[in-house]
């Protein structure tokens, strides 16, 4: 047995087969000198101990080599080029040694790269639009899928297949893109917005619909022919004009008879226009629904002519299609689309003579066009509305594009009352003196209806509003009453109720509309809209109250007392 405790810890290490493996390198090397050495010799006791420091520093050796390595590979990571991001466009394969090999077609900053693919990425699974990273030698090595954000661009036109013409901005140039996988079957039509990859190449993605490109659409009510009144021939006109060739084809078709595509409602302002055009679009509808048995809804696109005219180039056009695109397709869709323009004179005036004559040289004839290109109404129903169809292009109202021109004139005395009945309703509160002497709220409201319209359409001086001076010497006054119009028989109304409620909250006694509510809201009305224009606009202020201006040489505002005198002195034409 050995005097030295350290040849009770030198053990050999067993091999796999079972045998002691022999230590490597120089521990090894002492090891098998100590073996050497006779139990006892001197120098064994030493040679072990040295022996077992050299074992502990190769083990530092060790822990410190594992260390480096590990410091070496961040730093090489850190220093390492970064990868490049791009997208996938396509595979493209290419031939080596008589076989096939698919090569990546990328994007990667603007340019297109044909590159190889790592081979532990599986090139059939790239999607068209996907991102990929790409390393410094151009070789493709991960897949980030699509990406969540990117410019927004509206189509401009469906080139088929899997193409797309897209404006990126107003008043730039239009780019064509292709269609990712996710729109390979997302029905899609021009207008609607797409979002597409940093370099313009790929769309990925269909926007919801904002409310800006459905700015013009409005919401048709239940507007029955019975709830417009006063104006019996226009309905009667528009009627015959619109709801015959719609509903009775066959017999227009039997006289070789060509349909109408469309209509102009002229006239002065606040007789209902606007609110014919809604009733026609909703009792049509109605009709063509009861007719058919199919499920048809009204799409009433009501153009306010200002809002078209844009100053960037090319941007009024560019809305002008897709007004009538958007129609055709939602014709396509089971809806009956109407087009209603109002303001019309603002963007289809006379070329020359416009204040925007730059754009309406263009928008004009793109309205033109735009209308040769429905068939009928079938297609979609055009109503266009001005207080001036003087001032309207003549190659829109020709033949063949407007039809039908039909005139919306002031409501007379009788057809003033049917509007006051429309409003003065017996569902209404009224004073408790006047149900009692009229014998109920229907009574009352007729009883009330029937001494506005004598008052308002009495000629007596505080009714006298204009004094004409005609090319033959002749003299003529204009009253109150050449003067209504709906709009201000419905806002007399409104300030009677108006009264009415200030009495109720102030916790008056006699609650209800009174007669003179009616009496003081019809003076009021004309003494707030008491303003006589300025003369350079005298001839359009006269086309406005729909007189004949042509015969007129003198005008002048009769103020109250019949002196004709106040802010705006006579004017010679």
């Amino acid at each position: 047995m050995s005097e030295n405790p350290m040849d009770e810890n030198f053990t050999p290490q067993m091999s796999g087969e079972g045998e002691f493996a022999e230590p490597q390198g120089l521990v090894g090397k002492i090891s098998r000198i100590v073996g050497q050495l006779e139990p006892g010799h001197p120098a064994r006791e030493q040679l072990l101990d040295l022996c077992a420091e050299l074992s502990e520093r190769e083990d530092i050796m060790d822990e410190a080599r594992e260390t480096i390595e590990k410091l070496e590979a961040v730093v090489a990571k850190v220093t390492a080029p970064a990868n490049r991001i791009g997208t996938f466009l396509t595979a493209f394969p290419r031939f080596e040694n008589g076989r096939a090999v698919l090569l990546a077609q990328i994007m990667v900053g603007g340019q297109e790269y044909f590159c190889n693919v790592d081979p532990r990425i599986d090139l059939r699974a790239l999607r068209r639009g996907t991102r990929v990273l790409v390393n410094e030698a151009f070789v493709v090595v991960g897949e980030l899928g699509y990406d969540r954000a990117g410019p927004v661009v509206k189509i401009s036109e469906l080139l088929g297949g899997d193409r797309l013409r897209v404006g990126s901005g107003v008043g730039e140039s239009n780019t064509v893109v292709y269609r990712s996988e996710l729109l390979a079957k997302e029905k899609l039509k021009a207008g609607d917005e797409v979002r597409v990859d940093a370099g313009f190449r790929v769309a990925l993605e269909a926007m919801a619909r904002t409310k800006q490109n459905d700015y013009y659409l409005d919401t048709v009510p239940e507007l029955p022919w019975e709830k417009v009144g006063g104006q019996r021939e226009a309905i009667s006109a528009i009627r015959e004009a619109i709801e015959g060739p719609l509903l009775h084809p066959e017999i227009y078709e039997r006289f070789h008879h060509a349909t109408p595509k469309g209509f102009l409602l002229y006239g002065p302002p606040g007789c209902g226009k606007t609110l014919i055009g809604k009733a026609t679009a909703w009792n049509l509808t109605q009709q063509l629904r009861a007719k058919t048995g199919e499920e048809m809804r009204e799409f009433f696109m009501h153009i306010k002519g200002p809002e078209i005219l844009n100053m960037w180039v090319g941007e009024s056009e560019r809305m002008v299609r897709e007004i009538f695109a958007t129609a055709r397709e939602k014709r396509r869709e089971g809806f009956l689309p109407f087009i209603f323009i109002d303001e019309a004179e603002s963007i289809l005036g006379t070329r020359r003579g416009g204040r925007h004559s730059s754009i309406l040289s263009t928008l004009v004839p793109m309205f033109c066009t735009e209308m040769d290109g429905l068939e009928s109404l079938h297609d979609a129903v055009i109503i266009i509305a001005s207080n001036r169809a003087d001032l309207i292009d003549p190659a829109i109202l020709r033949p063949g594009r407007i039809d039908r021109k039909i005139k919306v004139a002031r409501p007379t005395k009788e057809g003033a009352r049917e509007i006051y009945g429309l409003y003065l309703t017996a569902d209404l509160p009224y004073a408790p003196a006047l149900l009692a002497a009229k014998g109920g709220p229907q009574g009352a409201a007729d009883y009330l209806a029937d001494t506005v319209i004598e008052a308002q359409f009495a000629h007596r001086d505080e009714n006298r509003f204009l004094n004409i001076t005609l090319r033959s010497g002749r003299r003529e006054v204009l009253y109150r009453g050449d003067l209504v119009s709906g709009a201000i028989i419905a806002s007399i109304v409104e300030r009677a109720k108006g009264l009415a409620i200030r009495r109720a909250l102030a916790g008056g006694k006699d609650e209800g509309i009174s007669e003179d509510d009616l009496l003081f809201s019809l003076e009021a009305e004309y003494r707030e809209n008491d303003i006589f224009p300025p003369s350079d606009i005298t001839e359009d202020w006269l086309h406005l109250i729909d007189h004949d201006a042509e015969n007129v040489v003198k005008l002048a505002p009769v103020r109250t007392g019949g002196e004709s005198a106040g802010k705006a002195p006579p004017t010679v034409i």
